[in-house]
């Protein structure tokens, strides 16, 4: 059962770039059709996150992980309505895909790693600086 959420207006201004975040090595190349996550499928829409989210997001749902990638998509890409803001766990304004994205969209990606001795180090902090989020 997708997740209990509430379909709020878009922010204004829009992001121009959202972000997938995903604990496995994106194909190389990035395919035409992205493939699905287990969570993505079981929903019917893509989570993504838009820069500032990226932080709670890595803390609260990759906090046991030692390593993630980050996907950089053209918001622009999309049909408007292909792209549902819902505010989901007391989030607000989580960009929900409904359809999938591939190598045209993505502009770039990035992994994301700490070292098993900085396991308690939060992802935000490992995230600040770089300049890829934006």
């Amino acid at each position: 059962m997708p997740p209990i959420s509430t379909k709020i207006a878009p922010p204004s201004p829009l992001p121009e770039f959202v972000y997938k975040i995903t604990p496995d090595a994106p194909p190389d190349p990035i395919p035409e059709a992205y493939p699905l996550s287990d969570l993505d499928r079981q929903d019917g829409f893509v989570h993504l996150s838009t820069s500032w989210q990226i932080p709670i997001t890595t803390d609260l749902f990759f906090k046991d992980v030692t390593k993630f990638y980050i996907l950089k998509l053209r918001l622009s890409n999309f049909d408007p309505a292909s792209v549902k803001w819902d505010e989901a766990e007391g989030t607000n304004g989580c960009p929900h895909l409904y359809g999938n994205f591939g190598a045209k969209d993505v502009v770039s990606v990035k992994s994301f790693e700490r070292h098993a001795e900085t396991e308690t180090q939060k992802w935000s902090e490992v995230l600040r600086g770089g300049g890829f989020l934006a």
